[in-house]
């Protein structure tokens, strides 16, 4: 999946060691799995070259995306599309 982080989510990612979002249309931290138990278990936390972009390997418990999907990433591209 993709998601944003503020300074906030990202501390209380370590410090808890299960991974936390910004959502930027409502404003606020949200605890991934909160509400649906499908949680991310931080494994390693990676930054790119430039410090603007942080990789999360986690260990899902359950599926990530929203739809029941095991990946937010399941719809192909086409030329068509």
């Amino acid at each position: 999946m993709f998601g944003y982080m503020n300074e906030e989510a990202l501390r209380r990612t370590l410090s808890s060691g299960e991974v936390w979002f910004y959502s930027r249309s409502r404003q606020e931290l949200w605890h991934k799995g909160e509400t649906s138990g499908n949680r991310l278990i931080m494994r390693e936390l990676w930054k790119d070259c430039d410090s603007d972009t942080i990789l999360v390997k986690a260990k899902p418990l359950g599926p990530v995306c929203h739809t029941g999907n095991k990946t937010c990433f399941f719809q192909r591209l086409t030329k068509q599309d």
